[in-house]
């Protein structure tokens, strides 16, 4: 681990005016992050690279038919590392196999560029750290692409908690419920579902952590303190067995969190979103549900989601979120995100997601196998901002 590193707790560089993008990888979410950029103000794509010519053209086809400059286009095994050597780039943005993230961003940070990368940002607690320390050594954001982030009623939960309606907090619920073995679902998502299979616990975490990460200031205030992990059977032919994973975590505030895995059994789809309080209690699946303080009932179904509207001009990323509906973008949770992005960047501002967010989130991938392969034994989650976390109280969106 690095020493005497300065923090990157709400950090500013400087500002960028016109945002210029190297885009890593065309597959699924690559070509999702060129649709998204046609419409994003303040950036562009300049350079695409991936392994396959064909995904470069229609990627490129893409950008052309948004009225944009076409991007110089780079093809190869090595042609990552030609996009982040450039000089006219300013972010790069990762949208490569999971098992390629760590390399890629640190590799683009040592050469000067801020980072966009794709969950998990890391898969072992090593690319953690060395996540950490390669963003504070080079003073470069590493922003990790968590979406859930900027779902609509986690923000306003968000901005519920700030004005205390819930309490005090005593327990949050995530979760990644969803069945990709479904038949339209297979073909597409077979990587990830034989990723899954392998790790044999928690692969994918960052769905249902950030929200809660953001809404309880984990290294804003809070910290992940332990972990304990076990897998039940699911569902699969071999080599995509899926398991159904539970990890519970408590923090130095003595708040418990319970994530969960599931991508192979027929459960409907949920991340949960649950937050519990002395005072409230919400969540989004399978059936929006909120109590808060000054309620004489619990509301339910449209009436919790009409409800929780009233906080959408609190959060500058809720703006964003609005304004993707109104014009009618696929998921306006990305499009919230990648806005929010490109603004702190453009303006020089701390972002919404730190390299602490990232390796913290991601590292429960790596802890939760561990804790389940010693049948559920308790696991120590590391201290990534070096004794650092009291440094700010709460997320703040910086505008």
């Amino acid at each position: 681990m690095a020493a005497n590193t300065e923090s990157m707790i709400r950090y500013r560089a400087e500002r960028i005016p016109m945002v210029r993008i190297a885009l890593l990888g065309v597959g699924q979410r690559g070509l999702k992050t060129v649709e998204r950029y046609g419409v994003i103000r303040g950036a562009e794509i300049r350079v695409l690279a991936d392994v396959d010519s064909g995904r470069l053209e229609q990627a490129a086809e893409t950008i052309a038919k948004e009225g944009k400059p076409r991007p110089e286009l780079l093809c190869g095994e090595e042609a990552w590392r030609e996009a982040i050597d450039r000089k006219d780039i300013d972010l790069v943005y990762i949208c490569t196999p999971w098992q390629t993230h760590t390399a890629m961003a640190c590799a683009a940070m040592e050469a000067g560029k801020h980072v966009a990368v794709e969950v998990p940002a890391a898969t072992t607690l090593e690319e953690c750290w060395r996540l950490v320390d390669t963003a504070e050594r080079t003073r470069r954001h590493c922003f990790m692409t968590e979406n859930c982030c900027y779902d609509f009623f986690a923000l306003a939960t968000l901005e519920m908690h700030r004005d205390g309606l819930f309490g005090e907090l005593t327990h949050m619920e995530g979760a990644y419920i969803h069945n990709l073995l479904a038949e339209e679902k297979a073909n597409e998502y077979g990587w990830m579902l034989r990723s899954i299979a392998a790790h044999g616990a928690n692969a994918y975490p960052t769905h249902g952590m950030g929200p809660m990460g953001w809404l309880l200031g984990l290294h804003r205030g809070d910290l992940m303190e332990s972990l304990t992990s076990v897998t039940s059977r699911g569902l699969g032919d071999e080599g995509l067995r899926g398991r159904v994973n539970t990890t519970l975590i408590r923090t130095r505030r003595g708040i418990t969190i319970m994530q969960q895995l599931d991508t192979t059994t027929p459960r409907p789809y949920s991340r949960l979103q649950t937050v519990c309080g002395t005072e409230g209690f919400a969540q989004k699946y399978p059936l929006p549900t909120l109590f808060a303080r000054g309620m004489e009932r619990p509301l339910t179904g449209q009436a919790a989601l009409d409800w929780a509207e009233r906080y959408k001009e609190r959060n500058p990323a809720s703006h964003y979120w609005e304004e993707g509906h109104s014009i009618g973008v696929p998921n306006e949770m990305n499009y919230a995100m990648d806005c929010r992005l490109i603004h702190c960047l453009h303006y020089g501002l701390p972002l919404d997601i730190d390299v602490y967010d990232a390796a913290e989130w991601s590292c429960i991938g790596p802890l939760s196998a561990l804790s389940a392969q010693g049948n559920g034994r308790p696991v120590d989650v590391p201290d990534f901002t070096r004794g650092r976390w009291r440094k700010a109280e709460g997320l703040q969106f910086f505008q």
